[in-house]
């Protein structure tokens, strides 16, 4: 352990886990900093606004500051993180050994003010999903992303999810030795959930935030194709998100919507009590970073099929032994038929699955972060997976 322990800790991201299109890179976040916040680390997460939200408040420990708006927390945080250098704002009272500087595709820039104190967090890259921003922010957002980011930061730590993650930081110039990689944890999974029957008909779930990346038109396509070759196949959604109405419209189009439900966001327990009894997890998703829901329907022993040109799909799923890596959409659908009329199979994958689920925790993800953090606070550089 380092001989300058830390005291206090800037979280950087443009959302919070109660923001409404929070997803697992805002979990990963607020976990860590509510363990770090647990040790005895003062810890400011820095966020925008939502509707409903408080401007201030402690959430786990974390202390919670939201300003500004999609675009513009990156503006108010970096006026704020300037501010606090003259002892103004309502940063002046946080005087960070490290700042954790979230880039989900666009960078705090807090390097310009907290120099080489300043970790960059990225998830995975966004280069698949810059299109959705329109021809021009697209444009300007993977410029920034792939040549100015790099290049600000060349001489600052970086901190990934997943060793996919690593290697696309290293297409765009950033050193491997300035890469480590601190893999997600996951919440564990309620005790009455585990005791919930399976359902006695087939039924698929994806658990995902409901946006365009995430693909989930390719599992509702699925369901389409299959439903004529399995008897009471049912896809449950689990998740919410701008894209919401456009999924449920396409599958009204496709005449499946007796056998889709759109569960929207839900509480803890009903997620888990969704995943317990389902039989397959498919995340049909362009791009992720580790892929967290991987990991939380493994807790009940079920597999999940997913694309191997995700990236970090291919970190979170041991292909062929804790759940099935394809191709594309037709081999999307092939695998989930196997998989749903191939009971051995299903339940060799989903038990090797769960007990590899058993590897991940909160608070080693927390522990490895914590020796990255102390690491560029005594000046020094970590590499590796943690």
């Amino acid at each position: 352990m380092s001989d300058l322990p830390l005291r206090s800790v800037l979280l950087l991201c443009w959302r919070d886990t109660g923001h409404p299109q929070g997803g697992g890179s805002e979990t990963y976040l607020q976990r860590i900093g509510a363990q770090l916040a647990a040790s005895g680390t003062e810890v400011t997460l820095r966020t925008a606004r939502y509707p409903g939200a408080a401007r201030d408040e402690v959430v786990d420990g974390v202390h919670v500051q939201r300003r500004g708006g999609s675009y513009t927390v990156y503006v108010w945080a970096g006026l704020a993180m300037a501010a606090a250098r003259l002892g103004l704002g309502p940063l002046r009272r946080v005087r960070p050994d490290v700042v954790v500087d979230t880039q989900n595709g666009l960078p705090f820039l807090s390097r310009l003010v907290h120099g080489r104190r300043a970790v960059v967090l990225v998830h995975h890259c966004h280069r698949e999903q810059w299109p959705v921003a329109g021809p021009v922010m697209s444009r300007i957002g993977w410029f920034v992303e792939s040549r100015l980011a790099p290049r600000l930061y060349r001489r600052n730590q970086y901190v990934t999810v997943s060793l996919p993650s690593a290697r696309d930081l290293a297409v765009l110039g950033v050193p491997a030795d300035h890469v480590a990689v601190v893999r997600n944890g996951v919440d564990a999974a309620p005790g009455e959930s585990l005791t919930v029957p399976r359902s006695a008909t087939p039924r698929v779930v994806v658990l995902s935030r409901l946006v365009p990346h995430k693909q989930i038109e390719d599992a509702l396509d699925v369901i389409a194709a299959l439903r004529g070759r399995i008897a009471d196949v049912h896809l449950d959604v689990l998740g919410d998100g701008w894209w919401s109405q456009k999924l449920v419209e396409y599958a009204h189009r496709l005449g499946i919507s007796d056998a889709v439900t759109f569960h929207g966001h839900v509480d803890d327990s009903t997620k888990h009590v969704v995943l317990q009894r389902s039989w397959v997890h498919v995340l049909p998703s362009r791009k992720e970073g580790w892929g967290l829901a991987v990991v939380e329907a493994a807790q009940h022993a079920v597999p999940t099929i997913g694309y191997r040109s995700s990236g970090g799909l291919t970190d979170s799923i041991v292909d062929g032994v804790t759940g099935v890596l394809v191709d594309g959409p037709a081999d999307l659908a092939d695998a989930l038929e196997r998989l749903l009329t191939d009971d051995v199979l299903r339940e060799q994958l989903g038990a090797k699955a769960q007990v590899r689920s058993g590897e991940f925790s909160w608070k080693e993800s927390a522990d490895a972060m914590r020796t990255v953090l102390e690491s560029v606070h005594a000046g020094r550089m970590t590499s590796g997976v943690l």
